[in-house]
């Protein structure tokens, strides 16, 4: 808080209409195509070479407030220039016609690629194990013998498990069919393969120096029990091949999935540690800036250079500098410089949540959480305890949108779910890391500091599975682009209505009434099942699961649909404690992708 009580200076937005404008014209243009997208941005420099050269005083001299809004609108112009022009050119190339005629017709080709990032197992109809493998194409043979260069994304679909090996940066040659890709995104063609891939050399040395930390990190949590054990590698470095289905629904359920992937707020964490041992040195500012420079980068290497990895550096180095330095107005630049940089060199980031969540939990804590926890402070909140409620709090509102738009529904446990996990997340996270870190010259002592960031990490299994059982915890919503517009009207409403002291004491009165009226309702009588209920279809989307009860917490499961986490939280809602059989109409993955759902619990 400033000194004296002084207010604070408002947050410098001058380049955030540049940042918005180009991140929302390269999303509109992933769906709208090359052509469309060109036209737009056509359109747009005109209007904004006619505004400049009228702003620049040829046309007349504007008052000082037209001029001030006169450039917000240049601004916001050029940025539609921009990620017009960007995306529009790498439309260009994917929609390249020798690759999607051959898309079209399903040909078997032969493809040089090179691995974008590591594979992902992904559950399909019939096809166990399936692996899910970003790569680059660099030359493309067709079934005439005819080859093709091309730099363009190709998604591999793999089934032998001799994919699962692959590092980033990899070289090597497959033999599949070629396929539509469902659009969205950069991606030219998706290549279905039965077979193994034949490899050329070795990756770089840091993807390897990665793979062994990686590695490492996975043996030292084999001791560990199954939860925590699976999540760790998962809060250290994204590697969520080990992370139950029960946990990670109940991370859905409790708005902490952004845990289970690298973000801003990892390298903050790790880059701050460093910054504190850097000071606690007594280290120069140069020094320290050194040391976490260091840092940054091995942080980076160790969970691999991927671009999501890259957007997370960018964002979490943009909020530790921030904190380090005290200075939003400069962070808030440095925050949309970044995204508008990030969106023309990858326009594929516009569509990619986790990049919207990133910017977005930035963006929160810069804006929202300062003004918040001076506010707590001035009411008498210890500055400690201000600081714990203001952040997650903060970071919650600027990606509610997102996430409602994503699940479909909004999360009454989000907030203080993240609040009671924000103790554990930096013993497990640096620990985690320096059991990687240890792993290669001291397997024993990488068990050691695994077991010991253990507990926190049990501590944020804990908070996921009692949220996510908390009667009322979430409410539905409408999803997709329209559920996350209306939210966001409603929040931008509601963070301007709260500004007056009336309407702020309204909105606590209803809040308190709400929540002491609704829910000893949900607790006493939630309605549900209807007492003597014969059979109950579970909505699970598109596929079927049926539910007949044979005794008090025991019933009959005829399918399972085809995610977990809808089938289990149906039996979670019934009562259901045991299924003494289970009996499935067909073998497709609309009936048996649930599986592990109906076993969980």
């Amino acid at each position: 808080m400033p000194a004296g009580g002084a207010r604070s200076e408002p947050p410098d937005l001058r380049l955030a209409g540049l940042a918005v404008a180009a991140w929302l014209t390269a999303l509109a243009g992933l769906h709208l195509g090359s052509r469309a997208t060109l036209l737009v941005a056509g359109m747009a420099a005109g209007l904004t070479a006619i505004g400049a050269v009228h702003l620049l005083g040829r046309l007349g001299r504007p008052r000082a407030v037209v001029r001030r809004y006169g450039w917000v609108a240049v601004a916001v112009g050029l940025g539609v220039v921009c990620g017009g022009a960007a995306t529009a050119a790498r439309l260009a190339v994917r929609d390249a016609p020798p690759i999607r005629a051959l898309a079209e017709q399903r040909a078997p080709i032969t493809a040089d690629l090179v691995v974008r990032d590591d594979p992902r197992p992904i559950r399909s109809a019939g096809r166990p194990g399936m692996l899910l493998v970003s790569t680059e194409l660099v030359r493309l043979t067709g079934p005439d013998g005819r080859r093709i260069h091309a730099t363009v994304r190709l998604l591999v679909l793999a089934t032998d498990p001799s994919w699962r090996g692959l590092l980033p940066g990899q070289r090597l040659t497959a033999e599949g069919r070629l396929g539509v890709p469902r659009g969205g995104d950069l991606t030219a063609a998706v290549l279905s393969t039965n077979d193994p891939p034949e490899r050329h050399g070795a990756p770089s040395w840091a993807q390897r120096a990665a793979g062994a930390l990686r590695t490492g990190l996975q043996r030292a949590c084999l001791p560990l029990p199954e939860d925590p054990g699976g999540l760790l590698p998962g809060l250290v470095v994204g590697d969520t091949s080990r992370l139950s289905p029960a946990v990670e629904e109940d991370f859905r359920a409790t708005g902490m999935t952004h845990l289970n992937a690298v973000s801003g707020s990892n390298v903050a964490i790790v880059v701050g540690a460093v910054l504190l041992l850097a000071r606690w040195a007594r280290a120069g500012p140069w020094l320290a800036a050194a040391l976490c420079g260091v840092a940054l980068v091995g942080f980076v290497i160790l969970v691999r250079p991927s671009p999501s990895v890259v957007r997370a550096a960018t964002m979490g180095a943009i909020g530790l500098a921030a904190l380090a330095a005290g200075r939003p107005r400069a962070a808030m630049p440095a925050l949309a410089a970044a995204v508008t940089v990030l969106v023309l060199v990858d326009p594929e980031l516009a569509g990619d949540p986790g990049f919207a969540l990133s910017v977005l939990a930035t963006g929160g804590l810069l804006l929202l959480a300062p003004r918040w926890r001076d506010g707590l402070r001035r009411r008498g909140v210890p500055p400690g305890l201000a600081e714990a409620l203001a952040v997650p709090a903060a970071a919650q509102l600027a990606c509610g949108p997102v996430v409602a738009g994503i699940s479909g529904t909004v999360s009454l446990v989000a907030v203080p779910a993240n609040l009671l996990a924000v103790p554990a997340i930096a013993p497990a996270t640096v620990l985690g890391v320096l059991a990687a870190m240890v792993s290669p010259i001291w397997p024993a002592g990488a068990e050691f500091v695994a077991w010991l960031a253990s507990w926190p990490a049990w501590w944020l299994v804990l908070i996921a599975r009692q949220g996510a059982r908390l009667p009322g915890g979430n409410l539905p919503w409408p999803g997709g682009v329209p559920g996350a517009l209306l939210l966001t009207g409603l929040t931008v409403a509601l963070l301007i209505a709260v500004r007056r002291p009336l309407v702020r004491r309204l909105v606590a009165v209803v809040g308190v009434a709400v929540v002491l009226g609704a829910l000893p309702v949900r607790l006493v009588a939630a309605g549900w099942p209807p007492a003597g209920w014969v059979v109950v279809a579970c909505a699970v989307g598109q596929g079927d699961a049926l539910v007949l009860p044979v005794d008090s917490g025991r019933a009959v499961v005829v399918d399972a649909g085809p995610e977990p986490g809808a089938v289990d939280g149906c039996l979670r809602r019934l009562g259901v404690r045991e299924v003494p059989l289970l009996v499935i109409s067909h073998f497709h993955a609309d009936h048996v992708g649930g599986v592990a759902g109906v076993f969980r619990g």
